[in-house]
């Protein structure tokens, strides 16, 4: 089966020509002449979502996480992270048990924990009376639950490092997030193996001229993925377009998704227990603050793209870029061999087909 396409992401880059799908895989790229501006992309594949279609993942059973994960794969997101917020230690780990295995649609990359060892100076929309410091015996009760993939932490806070070392031996995904950690301290979570910063300049130290905190210090190496939330409320134009020349190919776009993602404006809960309140765009607590999005990861990639980051780009941060930060070579690939997990856009940048396992899930 060819895509009709006249172009596909491959490495980051557009490479002209049609994609084969033979037995669920990629057959071939760059097939035929180019017939046309549609373009083929890897399914999105998103680090950090709370929950989506009306369901919050820390208080979602079984039947919740199969409604938004066939809500998320017909957007074009093929593997992602459900995200547990800070919350008592018994309801997280329950809510972790509830976390499906890798084998359905979309895949489940594993659980990303989003606390609760964050600091209680930068919560954010976490209740900050449940932070805990770094402990080796909340954090053996939380893997022991399900399927761990990532643990964002403050690693300023007494115990973190040992933690760190921890869950880097065990193959976790460490990011540094919800932080007031300075640069300093950054660079020796950095060098210990947390790899990313969590929705940078978002909950975390803010930079000055001889204290460039977390943020610069991830923006100045070469070894650190740095998230995004692109939804126009998070961050200003510019911030983004100055994060993207200073990072490239090191840019990872996530939605931060909450249950009132692709749902109607209205009230719902964040972790749980928290009440947020959808309107205009944006989710907010009683409070007035930020908490997590109703973006989807095709319109962080056009809003991106729409902010100057060249399309290419702008996708594989969508795509590839996660796929690295998560250590997960099977995801984020359009290339022979690769599972045919991939969406299919149109030159308006409108979603037409999404394919998983070389079946068509979504669209014509």
């Amino acid at each position: 089966m060819r895509l009709g396409v006249g172009a596909a992401l491959v490495g980051g880059e557009l490479v002209d020509g049609d994609v084969e799908v033979v037995d669920g895989r990629v057959a071939a790229i760059g097939v035929g002449a180019p017939g046309g501006s549609w373009i083929a992309a890897p399914g999105f594949v998103d680090l950090q979502v709370n929950g989506f279609a009306g369901v919050d993942f820390s208080a979602s059973g079984e039947d919740g996480h199969a409604v938004a994960g066939a809500a998320l794969l017909a957007g074009g997101v093929t593997a992602f992270q459900p995200t547990i917020i800070t919350g008592p230690i018994d309801s997280m780990a329950a809510a972790v048990a509830q976390v499906p295995g890798p084998d359905g649609a979309p895949r489940v990359i594993g659980a990303h924990l989003e606390g609760p060892f964050i600091s209680p100076l930068r919560p954010g929309a976490h209740d900050a009376s449940l932070v805990q410091f770094p402990d080796s015996a909340t954090l053996e009760v939380l893997l022991a639950a399900g399927p761990v993939s990532q643990v964002t932490l403050a690693p300023e806070l007494p115990g973190a490092a040992a933690l760190i070392d921890a869950l880097v031996a065990r193959g976790v995904t460490v990011a540094c997030g919800h932080t007031d950690a300075d640069a300093a301290t950054a660079h020796r979570a950095f060098d210990r193996g947390a790899n990313a910063v969590s929705h940078l300049f978002n909950a975390m130290r803010r930079p000055e001229p001889r204290d460039p905190g977390i943020g610069f210090a991830a923006l100045g190496r070469e070894d650190v993925f740095v998230t995004l939330i692109v939804d126009g409320n998070h961050l200003a134009d510019d911030t983004v377009r100055t994060v993207w020349r200073a990072v490239g190919d090191r840019l990872v776009l996530i939605t931060d998704a909450v249950a009132a993602a692709g749902a109607p404006d209205g009230d719902y809960t964040l972790g749980g227990t928290l009440p947020i309140h959808s309107e205009g765009g944006a989710v907010r607590t009683p409070g007035g603050s930020l908490a997590g999005s109703i973006l989807t990861m095709l319109d962080a990639v056009r809003n991106a793209h729409a902010l100057g980051i060249p399309l290419a780009a702008a996708l594989s941060a969508a795509t590839e870029a996660p796929a690295r930060m998560a250590r997960r070579p099977d995801l984020g690939r359009l290339e022979p061999g690769a599972r045919a997990d991939l969406v299919v856009l149109d030159d308006s940048l409108n979603l037409d087909r999404v394919l998983f396992a070389g079946e068509t899930v979504a669209g014509q």
